[in-house]
């Protein structure tokens, strides 16, 4: 029952992001979801996965909320990844980014293979943002 109840809290709160950014998406002090917010210059994000607890070699997904800090912020080419950055490489799966309204992405094929520190690497338009965890 609470994981159906924080779904759709998070419903609430992507409805709420959407109205407040224009279809270009260059709106400034929008609200974010929940998750865990990574902030640039010029852009301020909150991501979150799916289950919320990642498992070493289980597949997850994961969904993103962009907000922009300032005018110009385009996100027109988008990409998620991951690394290891100890020991220089990504994981063995590519993921697909589809977009759900501007600035709000849902995207597939995480997997991490195995344990250690995780390095998630978004890439919206010209801003790169990056964010470790800790998966065992």
């Amino acid at each position: 029952m609470e994981k159906r109840r924080n779904h759709f809290r998070r419903i609430a709160g992507v409805l709420s992001l959407l109205g407040g950014l224009s279809s270009g998406g260059a709106a400034f002090g929008c609200d974010l979801p929940p998750g865990t917010r990574v902030e640039s210059g010029r852009l301020a994000i909150s991501y979150w996965t799916i289950p919320a607890n990642i498992a070493v070699g289980k597949p997850f997904a994961l969904e993103l909320a962009a907000c922009p800090k300032q005018s110009g912020v385009a996100m027109e080419r988008v990409k998620f990844d991951a690394r290891m950055p100890e020991h220089g490489h990504g994981m063995n799966y590519r993921t697909k980014v589809v977009s759900l309204g501007p600035g709000r992405f849902h995207s597939e094929g995480w997997l991490f293979h195995m344990p250690g520190r995780w390095e998630f690497v978004f890439d919206l338009g010209a801003e790169r943002l990056t964010h470790s965890v800790q998966v065992e």
